[in-house]
């Protein structure tokens, strides 16, 4: 099964990596009250933080992720929307919010927050399901917290 994360101890990274970390907390406790004094005081770029603020996680706080940000491409034809949200529920999440563009060339991009806390399969799994639904035309994870 291929898999588009790693588990991988944090000697062998960047310390920018660490850092992405550490600002993004800086911004979550409100200790840091903009982007810019959080990577000031972790010593990175903004460039550095928005390049890998949502693909970089602790494991201790993946596992307890709750929510999940996911996009999505789909074809602009009755009940593909529907058909996701019904995957979507089989899998155990809970949309919270969903927003959607206007089609532009028989396409509608739209974005699904999730709750995800009572997930029994991993959020990649999520992703692949919804890939294999006919007519999306792609699943991008924006985002977990």
């Amino acid at each position: 099964m291929s898999s588009d994360y790693l588990l991988v101890h944090k000697k062998i990274l960047p310390d920018y990596f660490s850092k992405v970390i550490a600002a993004r907390e800086l911004l979550a406790s409100h200790e840091a009250e903009t982007v810019k004094e959080a990577v000031e005081r972790c010593g990175i770029s903004r460039n550095t933080y928005y390049k890998y603020k949502d693909y970089i996680f602790e494991p201790d706080k993946t596992s307890q992720a709750r929510h999940a940000v996911i996009s999505l491409i789909l074809k602009d034809e009755a009940g593909v929307l529907n058909a996701v949200l019904t995957r979507l529920t089989d899998l155990h999440t809970s949309v919270l919010t969903i927003s959607q563009t206007l089609p532009i060339s028989g396409k509608a991009n739209v974005s699904i927050t999730l709750d995800i806390s009572k997930i029994e399969v991993t959020v990649e799994e999520i992703t692949k399901e919804l890939k294999e639904i006919n007519k999306v035309k792609s699943v991008h994870l924006e985002a977990m917290d």
